[in-house]
């Protein structure tokens, strides 16, 4: 495992053009942004998307493109945003320049050391391991383990994070981080000073606007750290050394450890007021204050889910039983980590199973159940019912899988679920009409909507590399009937961040 800031500038680069960089959630194989980002970055050379403009993006919506993944099957959602692919390669290139990369770790390094313990440190793997697995086997290292630690010294644990942290930073704070905000502010709107070269990047892709960045790629990521890091330092300005107190961070979330409430509350308001000015806020819902440091440091989801394996199939011995319990489960705790843990390895137990049971239509019933009211664990859920329909008759199978598509589309704001539902209705074996309006969807269809808006471009071999049709990778049809357990080995580790 090795730090992102450790990388050279063209080792940062290549990491940052890799698909599973661009759009850090997971997708079925056969959908890959690579090939639309190798194709862009030969046309750019190394340049600026400004070279080949014809109109400023600046002045137009829907420049990136923008999809859904529900959270609770309702009302609450996560807005991904793939940035345009253009804009995308032309900011990597100049974060990635020698001179500007330097300077970048260089300041990220003035961060460190201070009251705050930044655990969020971007990480790569030198392994086969995929990236996203190895940030969260790091936090899992630096966080939760780090936090059980300091039981031995304090009595108090404070959580709270950022509500809508991505949606809410201030694009101008980036160079406040980069340059520090007395230079950054002498010299604002210059396009000499990097900061507000990737400040221009970001509005350009979001119809000029100053407050947010996207969400759902590694670059982002690191520019959210960059200011989240300078944040850090403000409040290392505004406390003296952690003598009688820790803080540890990963990413939006803080975790303060004292020993009485007082403590634990003054420093709370401290790291509120240094959010402030770059556009943040803490989330009152989620800011809880614990007495006992062992049980506070681990989430309650988790604790449960622990219980809950200890328990075993003793108790639950049918297929039927085990899933009623993780209904169970998801009912108390909806999207958790710990029910995405716990039904991605249930799915992989189930792929043992090769007979098919008498209850299965029931089995069906209640694993859809659990992803209408939790969508976020579709990928694995998508497992599941590709091996319990896959036991069925032909006839039989295409009739389930129209009641799971007919349930799961009342799921609203629903574009991430169905490219996974594509996944699994779409193989030969089952080869069922599936219709969506989701342009994902429609491209793996054959369609050619439009993600990015490309009317600003001028340049013909710029509009060639952006054709949509690139992103498949493979033919849905072809694809295994059955999602097996390491095609969603991702989407398992990554529940640990959660």
């Amino acid at each position: 495992m090795k730090r992102l800031v450790d990388l050279s500038n063209e080792e940062a680069r290549k990491h940052f053009l890799k698909g599973s960089s661009y759009f850090n959630g997971d997708l079925p194989s056969y959908i890959s942004f690579e090939p639309i980002l190798t194709g862009v970055e030969a046309v750019l050379k190394g340049g600026n998307y400004a070279a080949f403009k014809s109109a400023n993006p600046n002045d137009l919506p829907d420049v990136n493109y923008n999809f859904i993944a529900n959270k609770d099957g309702k009302f609450a959602w996560r807005p991904y945003e793939l940035m345009h692919p253009a804009i995308y390669v032309s900011l990597v290139n100049v974060i990635c320049d020698p001179e500007n990369w330097a300077h970048i770790c260089n300041r990220l390094s003035e961060f460190e050391g201070g009251a705050v313990d930044c655990c969020s440190a971007p990480v790569m793997s030198l392994d086969n391991q995929k990236d996203v697995a190895k940030q969260v086997k790091s936090w899992w290292q630096s966080v939760e383990q780090r936090s059980l630690i300091y039981s031995l010294e304090f009595s108090h644990v404070l959580h709270t994070d950022v509500m809508d942290c991505y949606g809410s930073l201030y694009t101008h704070s980036i160079s406040w981080a980069l340059h520090g905000l007395e230079d950054a502010k002498k010299n604002k709107g210059k396009n000499s000073l990097l900061g507000n070269k990737i400040d221009f990047h970001i509005q350009a892709s979001r119809y000029g606007q100053t407050n947010g960045i996207s969400q759902g790629s590694v670059l982002m990521d690191f520019v959210a750290e960059i200011v989240l890091g300078y944040v850090d330092k403000q409040i290392n300005s505004a406390l003296s050394g952690p003598a009688d107190f820790r803080i540890l961070r990963y990413r939006d979330d803080y975790r303060i450890f004292s020993n009485s409430d007082d403590r634990a509350e003054e420093i709370l308001k401290i790291i509120s007021d240094k959010l402030r000015p770059v556009g943040m806020k803490l989330g009152v819902s989620k800011t809880f204050l614990g007495r006992n440091v062992v049980e506070g440091s681990i989430k309650p989801d988790k604790m449960a889910g622990i219980d809950l394996q200890d328990i075993g199939d003793e108790n639950a011995k049918t297929v039927q039983k085990q899933l009623l319990r993780l209904h169970s489960f998801g009912q108390r705790f909806p999207n958790s980590g710990a029910l995405r843990r716990l039904v991605s390895e249930f799915h992989t137990k189930l792929s043992t199973q090769t007979e098919k049971p008498d209850d299965l239509e029931v089995q069906v019933a209640i694993a859809a159940d659990i992803a209408f009211v939790s969508p976020a664990t579709f990928p694995a859920v998508a497992g599941i019912l590709s091996h319990l329909i896959s036991l069925a008759s032909t006839e039989e199978k295409a009739r389930l899988w129209a009641k799971v598509n007919e349930k799961m589309a009342r799921v609203p704001y629903n574009g991430y679920l169905e490219i996974w539902l594509q996944r699994v209705t779409q193989p030969k074996a089952v080869d069922i009409t599936f219709n969506s309006n989701e342009p994902i969807c429609q491209i793996v269809s054959g369609e050619s909507p439009d993600l990015w808006e490309n009317a600003w471009i001028a340049s013909e071999d710029l509009k060639d590399a952006l054709e949509v049709s690139k992103i498949v990778v493979g033919s849905a049809s072809d694809i295994q009937e059955v999602v097996q357990p390491e095609e969603i080995e991702l989407f398992k580790q990554n529940a640990w961040a959660y």
